[in-house]
């Protein structure tokens, strides 16, 4: 018997949609659907491949508006967070669009005959997409994917399930034949669970917690199933004396409260150099009390609510901790909704919980450093390695920094971490394989070896 969950709007706690949770059975038709859907999808032109890409992606601008308002109203983004991230999906499927007539292989000098390379699809891809950045995140994985000649099986999170269903009809208008790509709502422990274990499911795509994605790739490892893991991060924000201390104090709450802090790439360590701790202290708070955090629908929203009770009432357990004192904090609106204001803390030492544990919510730590050798150690003593700033004004430093810092994405005086024409992935336990930019497709192919003897 189905069973069915309801979906919620973080800001106001109202019933959004009531969906039907699919089991075991339902994923394994859904996945046979997209194992028949491959043997056509996988023939077709790279040329018309693309064509269809192209034709999605101009659907998804059309829908740009209703696609970033179910987004508010599952998600609570807010409404410049949505219309980026529907922007997004269109832009990552109309660079992935010039994929198909791309797939280059290469011709290899040997003896005695021709040695030529092929990219070849994987075959089925199960999808797993995360609550924080739901549509982009999807969008990420089957892009790629269905460039590659695959088929897709995407799982959203129960939580924020809203825009993948809609992609999925989307596509469906936009020509992609029946089964290419596949949306399946229900808990991880049985549809993503289902996703690893048959075998039908060549390739899994996660992002979400490491503590998760560690369970799939252990999963995967019973059938040597291919996987790209996206997991968590605990990046640094190291500001040297040198740099423009006022640029950086105003940046600084964006880069760590942008989605209430629901982000892998969230700053949520700052290092600050000893000689510039009090003017960047003072411009810092003065940017976190000015940081608008209100209905997710207005233009003038930069912060909205926490996704969940569940989560509000996890990132709060963080300000028990008796090795941190409460720098300040900035404002958030009381009443319905899962609202939390932005809080900065100052650590007494690198052991403080709060330092080391991804906490994904609106709280920061700011410790100090004496000197460079010190700034990077401490970026590096962690077990994540995914994003992350360094501001200076040296360009030496800069380079010297960023080369030693062990972390996938970087950003030097500013926090732009992704962009879909480049890499995306973490060092260390913030995952494996690399997201985005060309080098996703090698993610999403197998390359094949053919040698043709000539004598």
């Amino acid at each position: 018997m189905s069973t069915t969950f309801d979906v919620i709007n973080p800001a106001t706690e109202a019933l959004v949609a009531s969906l039907q949770e699919a089991d075991v059975a339902q994923t394994d038709a859904v996945i046979a659907k997209a194992a028949k859907a491959f043997e056509s999808w996988k023939k077709v032109s790279p040329g018309d491949r693309a064509n269809l890409l192209r034709r999605f992606s101009a659907l998804v601008t059309s829908h740009r508006e209703e696609l970033a308002q179910l987004e508010i109203t599952n998600s609570g983004h807010t409404r410049g967070n949505a219309l980026w991230e529907a922007d997004n999906v269109s832009n990552v499927l109309n660079y992935y669009a010039g994929a198909p007539e791309r797939l280059f292989g290469k011709q290899i000098p040997v003896a005695g005959g021709v040695d030529i390379t092929f990219k070849e699809p994987i075959g089925v891809v199960g999808i797993i997409v995360p609550w924080n950045f739901p549509m982009p995140i999807a969008s990420w994985g089957f892009a790629a994917a269905l460039a590659a000649g695959n088929t897709v099986v995407l799982k959203p999170a129960e939580l924020t399930p809203m825009t993948a269903v809609r992609l999925a009809e989307l596509a469906l208008d936009a020509g992609i034949p029946e089964g290419v790509l596949n949306v399946i709502v229900g808990k991880g422990s049985v549809v993503g669970a289902r996703f690893v274990s048959n075998p039908t499911v060549r390739k899994i795509s996660f992002t979400g917690s490491t503590a998760v994605g560690k369970s799939i790739m252990a999963g995967c490892a019973d059938q040597v199933k291919r996987v790209t893991l996206e997991l968590g991060g605990k990046s640094a924000n190291v500001i040297f004396a040198d740099s423009d201390i006022d640029r950086a104090a105003a940046a600084a709450p964006g880069a760590v409260f942008d989605n209430s802090g629901q982000d892998c790439c969230a700053r949520s360590r700052i290092l600050v150099q000893k000689s510039a701790f009090d003017r960047f202290m003072e411009g810092f708070e003065k940017s976190v009390k000015a940081y608008r955090v209100e209905d997710p629908n207005l233009d003038t929203s930069q912060m909205g609510p926490l996704i969940s009770k569940k989560q509000l009432e996890t990132v709060q357990s963080f300000l028990n901790d008796k090795d941190d004192a409460v720098a300040f904090t900035g404002t958030a609106p009381s009443g319905p909704g899962y609202w939390m204001p932005p809080t900065v803390l100052m650590p007494q030492s690198v052991n403080a919980r709060t330092w080391q544990e991804e906490i994904f919510g609106p709280v920061v730590s700011v410790l100090t450093f004496e000197d460079e050798a010190e700034a990077i150690s401490l970026a590096n003593a962690s077990d994540y390695g995914l994003s992350g700033s360094i501001w200076t004004n040296d360009l030496g430093r800069a380079m010297r920094v960023s080369r030693a810092i062990e972390s996938g994405n970087l950003s030097v005086n500013s926090h732009s971490s992704v962009r879909f024409w480049t890499p995306f992935g973490g060092f260390k336990q913030s995952g494996l394989g690399r997201a985005l930019g060309p080098d996703a497709l090698d993610a999403y192919t197998e390359t094949k070896n053919v040698f043709f003897a000539t004598e």
